[in-house]
């Protein structure tokens, strides 16, 4: 980042190579698919879309799975009868 840019902000100096990862992470937490990200980025294939921002919040890495689990049909509780006689 610009020294000028970092001493009139108060931001720390973070390589705009850098914002591009955490732009993508944040827009992946959001809900935007890796497809779109990848497009986004420009890159050529979805590996480093996938690489870099799918496993950087845990938080997020939680939400998915509670909805996949919750995509899950559950059986209802049944009871046994006991069998006559």
């Amino acid at each position: 980042m610009r020294r000028d840019l970092v001493s009139t902000t108060g931001l720390p100096p973070i390589p705009l190579r850098d914002l591009h990862h955490v732009s993508a992470t944040l827009t992946h937490s959001a809900g935007c698919d890796i497809h779109t990200i990848k497009e986004t980025l420009r890159h050529s294939t979805i590996t480093p879309a996938s690489d870099t921002c799918t496993s950087l919040l845990p938080e997020v890495d939680r939400a998915v799975a509670e909805a996949a689990a919750a995509l899950v049909p559950r059986a209802s509780r049944v009871e046994f009868l006991p069998e006559p006689g």
